[in-house]
């Protein structure tokens, strides 16, 4: 018997440390923990009939992989009670079970969790029973356990199982307590379902490293700098295109914006003429601040010369639709004449103002946003 069992410890540890030579990721301390909820029933092994004493038991384990071969966890179970006394559970358990994953032990582990797989299981623990003061005292004991959890592996990624738990559990008290005496001995069945928490690799599981060589590292990584080279001279190519963008955008907002003023003067033998713009910003009819002093020329040159007349012409620059240009070009006539009439107080049958439309005086388009005033005077002979 010795001898068989220091043949089997041999195989175990030499089938470890098969498994160990690999590179696992997601080992740390707060990878591969599970948590299962457990339920079934235990009735006794001898002295006993198995369905009519059987009680139902109901718990909770909480475990972590710690390899693929080992395995650890805490279970807590409950029973059930069947006796005379009231209480509604009679029996607790508290145990630390160790696991052996037979099929990673003897096949290896390829990298995630088989669809079905078998865990050899044993543990020690704490067992109370619970008792009325009128059927006699309560009882604590040592207890083991030696069974095998058969687990059903679901879904893709494997967070889920379904496990069928058979086990024997002793009671370690009274007379020679160290020894496994079947007549103190129950018979647990137990179905759960576990789900196994995520880890720092992503999975629900180990998975085995890739191993990489010196040389195939070296490689990767000049890859890698010569990409952030190329990426940040890309980088600075863009932001140089940027800057001139914004620089070209700048000067364009300001060509835009830009007052134009345009005077001309005509003059013949009969009569004398004098053309003032007033420039407009686009989609405006309001008369902006810089371009108030055209308008005032105007009106100064009305009040000096009270025969004068001035004809206003609005027009407008070629975006939009022509109903939408031809009423701005007319706003902006009259916004000039109004100026004239409300802010210089200048006769209104001295004025004349009409739209035109799309203008096409000047050779760039923006510049066609204008009111031009023609002011009319017979010379005195």
């Amino acid at each position: 018997m010795v001898k068989k069992m220091f043949l089997g410890a041999i195989l175990l540890v030499a089938a470890i440390s098969g498994n160990a030579q690999k590179a696992y990721e997601g080992t740390s301390f707060f990878d591969n923990w599970y948590l299962g909820v457990n339920g079934g029933g235990v009735t006794p092994v001898s002295h006993a009939a198995f369905w009519k004493n059987m009680r139902g038991v109901a718990g909770l384990e909480l475990g972590k992989q710690v390899t693929p071969v080992l395995g650890i966890s805490f279970q807590g179970l409950t029973a059930v009670n069947t006796s005379m006394s009231r209480t509604a559970f009679d029996a607790l358990s508290l145990s630390a079970n160790g696991k052996i994953n037979l099929n990673n032990l003897f096949a290896g582990y390829n990298g995630e969790p088989r669809l079905f797989e078998v865990e050899a299981i044993a543990g020690i623990g704490w067992g109370h029973d619970f008792v009325n003061s009128g059927y006699g005292d309560d009882h604590s004991y040592v207890m083991s356990r030696f069974g095998a959890s058969f687990n059903f592996n679901l879904g893709e990624e494997k967070a889920w199982s379904i496990n069928i738990k058979p086990a024997m559990v002793y009671r370690m008290d009274g007379n020679k307590p160290h020894m496994l005496n079947v007549n103190k001995a129950g018979l647990e069945l137990l179905a759960g379902v576990t789900y196994h928490f995520s880890g720092s690799n992503g999975k629900h599981y180990m998975t085995i490293q890739r191993p990489y060589d010196a040389d195939e590292v070296c490689a990767l990584n000049c890859k890698i700098n010569a990409l952030r080279d190329e990426v940040a001279a890309k980088n600075a190519a863009l932001d140089e295109s940027n800057a001139k963008a914004a620089q070209l955008q700048r000067a364009l907002a300001d060509c835009e914006n830009a007052p134009k003023q345009v005077e001309t003067v005509v003059k013949n033998l009969n009569s004398m003429s004098l053309e003032s713009v007033v420039t407009f910003r686009q989609g405006r009819t309001t008369i902006a601040s810089d371009q108030i002093p055209n308008v005032e020329r105007i009106a100064t040159y009305m009040k000096n010369h009270p025969e004068s007349k001035v004809s206003i012409k609005g027009y407008a620059s070629p975006e939009g639709s022509a109903e939408v240009n031809e009423r701005i070009a007319k706003q902006r006539a009259e916004a000039v004449k109004n100026m004239l009439i409300n802010k210089y107080k200048i006769n209104a049958n001295r004025i004349t103002a009409e739209g035109q439309g799309v203008g096409n005086m000047f050779s760039e388009p923006d510049w066609n946003r204008v009111s031009i005033a023609t002011l009319n005077e017979k010379e005195v002979e």
